[in-house]
């Protein structure tokens, strides 16, 4: 779609703060209206709008595009998609380990062991260490108590949340943001532990840099749109 307005504004409306075009209001792509439940965020959304030049971008429109998914999708069936977050917990990243005495270990457990005590004096809950890859279940308690911090969460949230948990394969790393438990680029660089560790032992691959750069930008796009939200502990 081209670019047909010449003003963007913004209009209190029974959902928050409704994004209008001339007057005109902006639906989600399931024909929602667009309308953001904080001003920061709103605001965020009107400049992507109003820098488009000729032709809509999606990429270059993030706010908006997680704003969309909270309506369109999240709102739906909030429970279903918190459930779907909350599973990342079953194969958290962090609870999967190299076999002990080696050095990567030793690197995962200087790194990762943190994290996971944070998160078992923030929610009370126990974590199994696994070493390698052959799934072990984590406790049923612990489980149970992500799962409802998770929930616990806005829709909102929820939206970026799940971005947050596929980019970084860790429900504990999510938390983490969410409860700006640490700064977002330790946990970026945290969830990216195993692919700096091969750098470090073979060298850089570009393809492989580059990949990790712009899930790195898509990851941090999501830790704006919570910041907009103005989510706190």
């Amino acid at each position: 779609m081209r670019r047909f307005w010449k003003e963007v504004t913004l209009e209190q409306s029974s959902f928050g703060y409704a994004v209008r075009l001339d007057g005109r209001p902006v639906k989600t792509p399931t024909r929602n209206e667009l309308a953001l439940p904080t001003r920061r965020l709103a605001d965020a959304v009107v400049a992507e709008w109003d820098a488009v030049e000729k032709d809509i971008d999606p990429a270059q429109m993030p706010m908006t595009g997680f704003a969309n998914a909270a309506i369109d999708r999240v709102g739906i069936d909030r429970d279903d998609f918190a459930t779907a977050i909350a599973a990342y917990g079953e194969t958290d990243l962090f609870c999967y380990r190299a076999a002990k005495g080696e050095a990567l270990a030793q690197r995962q457990a200087a790194i990762w062991d943190p994290w996971l005590d944070w998160a078992s004096g923030r929610y009370d809950v126990h974590f199994v260490i696994v070493e390698g890859v052959m799934h072990r279940p984590q406790p049923a308690l612990t489980l149970e108590k992500l799962r409802a911090a998770v929930k616990a969460r806005g829709t909102f949230e929820l939206a970026a949340m799940a971005k947050l948990a596929h980019l970084s394969g860790s429900l504990i790393a999510t938390l983490a943001v969410v409860e700006h438990a640490g700064s977002a680029q330790d946990i970026w660089n945290a969830s990216c532990l195993d692919e700096l560790w091969q750098e470090e032992l073979w060298g850089a691959d570009h393809w492989a840099q580059k990949n990790r750069y712009d899930r790195e930008g898509e990851f941090m796009q999501s830790v704006r749109f919570l910041d907009l939200l103005g989510t706190s502990t």
